[in-house]
């Protein structure tokens, strides 16, 4: 965030201490400014907007799994009760593809893929799946399609304009979602996302163990072979310390009575 500031407060100095600046389209310089505020100041509606746009987008890219389909079959039955985080709805969809990843966005859409599915057990993908919702339930998902959409403008010079969310290009949307899913996010945020992960598990009457289960087998496909690995997505490198992780969710699954 402080490159990002710093970055603001450069751009118009820029602009007045340059020796060439008459070879300076100043006009585009100054509206591309203007974009890179209204997108840094995006409001919730915008932000619906745009998540709205993206999903829409990337359910359409993908081989979305039918209500008959056998995984999505598997899907509803491990997320039956899970209907909000925190007052955002979820609602589940699965890509058909080998590809072995998961994610969230703010608006509490929640997309796991069929090659997770095909190597975990229901209690791993439903651990996965609870550490995604904590991610919904903190915003964290919201502030990482924030930041992705302020890297976008800062790229490519999307703004919202007004109360309305300005119309992005599909290679726009593409960037924004690349972007959004290669986001990192803190220590902090991780933890916290396991622990409410844990917690909502738990109150839904569902095995908060899984959490352990599905950090796991994260654990054991990060020392995969390199030819095995190559069909793993960024959902394993955005992980980090998964043996500080496990001892964590251990010692309160144990606490809690869920292992002996």
């Amino acid at each position: 965030m402080k490159k990002i500031i710093i970055t603001l407060a450069l751009a118009p100095l820029f602009l007045f201490s340059c020796t060439s600046i008459s070879q300076i389209d100043q006009t585009r310089l100054l509206s591309g400014t203007t974009k890179i505020i209204q997108a840094y100041t995006i409001t919730d509606a915008q932000m619906a907007a745009y998540v709205k746009d993206y999903i829409a987008q990337t359910d359409a890219a993908n081989k979305v799994c039918s209500e008959s389909n056998a995984y999505t079959k598997r899907l509803r039955k491990l997320t039956a009760g899970l209907t909000e985080a925190n007052g955002i709805p979820l609602n589940f969809k699965v890509y058909n593809t080998r590809d072995v990843n998961a994610f969230a966005c703010p608006d509490g859409s929640i997309r796991v893929y069929s090659g997770l599915m095909d190597i975990m057990t229901d209690d791993e993908v439903l651990g996965v799946i609870g550490h995604e919702i904590g991610h919904i339930a903190n915003r964290d998902s919201k502030d990482a399609f924030k930041n992705s959409l302020l890297t976008s403008a800062l790229k490519d010079g999307i703004a919202s304009t007004g109360s309305t969310a300005a119309l992005l290009t599909d290679s726009e949307l593409g960037a924004l979602g690349e972007s959004f899913l290669n986001a990192n996010y803190s220590q902090k945020q991780e933890y916290a996302a396991d622990e409410y992960g844990y917690e909502f598990l738990k109150k839904h009457n569902k095995n908060p163990y899984a959490m352990v289960l599905s950090f796991k087998k994260l654990q054991q496909l990060q020392g995969a072979s390199t030819s095995s690995s190559n069909i793993i997505n960024q959902l394993f490198s955005t992980h980090p310390e998964l043996d500080k992780r496990i001892d964590r969710m251990e010692k309160r699954a144990k606490k809690d009575g869920y292992i002996k």
